[in-house]
């Protein structure tokens, strides 16, 4: 699934390929995948519709409209948001394809069709439950802490629930707590407060660097052109079960917290 690094990436590339356009016209080829408040049709309302910013909220890729409405698309499992030139075929298993004035378009392609792509009214409160942006001023040690604080959870469920921090998913979750040098079981009442701020410090880190290199493509991932990122040939544990540490030389293993993969060092991450 995009995560925070893929889903900034993403934005940054259609900022660049969209922004000041004019929609044409909509196609809609898979109804469900196309989402709209009661009584208004989604092809019907975006058509005329000028670009005027795409963002990130958390995983969701958000493009803001001239009339204030915004486009909010979730990515979950396979999706892709890619630009294609005039003449170029649509993307493979495209759902939603977004046709500007220039003869560019924009496809929503979802090999799962588990994506979403939906129009959200000037003024709705559509995030209502998404947690702090690990990149804001909010995301500070002490609100951490007393996150944290407490709980009883294992600290990599915590990092995956995206009403306390939103955007973060397996892949960075696994990588910080390996920089952290903290075990993923590990209740999160029991970290130290050297540990916290080790997490925090690397939460930020490894966000930022696979955001430099355009995110990780293991599955299905590619940003807006296409292209796939780089952070995948950095990995220090997704992934990696049976592979050496790059740390330590013990073998990564894999283990399943919170009903997810979870990839450690047992000498590194006590």
């Amino acid at each position: 699934m995009p995560e925070l690094p893929e889903v900034e990436t993403i934005a940054r590339g259609l900022t660049k390929a969209i922004v000041g356009k004019t929609i044409e016209r909509v196609d809609v080829r898979l109804a469900k995948m196309a989402l709209a408040p009661a009584g208004v049709s989604f092809a019907h309302a975006l058509a005329g519709e000028r670009i005027a910013g795409v963002m990130r909220r958390g995983k969701y890729a958000v493009i803001g409209l001239r009339s204030g409405r915004r486009l909010v698309t979730s990515l979950r499992m396979t999706g892709r948001l890619v630009v294609q030139r005039p003449g170029e075929p649509d993307f493979p298993a495209t759902h939603i394809a977004l046709q500007f004035t220039d003869r560019t378009r924009l496809n929503f392609a979802d090999v799962r069709t588990f994506g979403r792509m939906r129009l959200v009214e000037p003024g709705e409160e559509w995030e209502l439950g998404l947690g702090i942006e690990p990149f804001s001023s909010d995301f500070t040690q002490e609100w951490f802490l007393s996150m944290l604080s407490g709980r009883t959870t294992p600290v990599k469920a915590l990092l995956l629930d995206q009403r306390r921090i939103a955007g973060i998913g397996n892949i960075y979750a696994c990588e910080a707590l390996w920089e952290a040098g903290i075990r993923p079981s590990r209740p999160a009442k029991a970290l130290t407060k050297a540990a916290i701020h080790r997490l925090h410090h690397a939460i930020i880190d490894v966000l930022q660097r696979a955001v430099d290199l355009r995110g990780t493509s293991i599955d299905d991932y590619v940003d807006a052109d296409g292209l796939q990122g780089g952070f995948q040939n950095v990995l220090a544990v997704y992934g990696r079960a049976g592979d050496a540490c790059h740390r330590c030389g013990t073998l990564i293993v894999r283990t399943v917290i919170g009903a997810r993969g979870t990839w450690w060092c047992r000498t590194c991450q006590r």
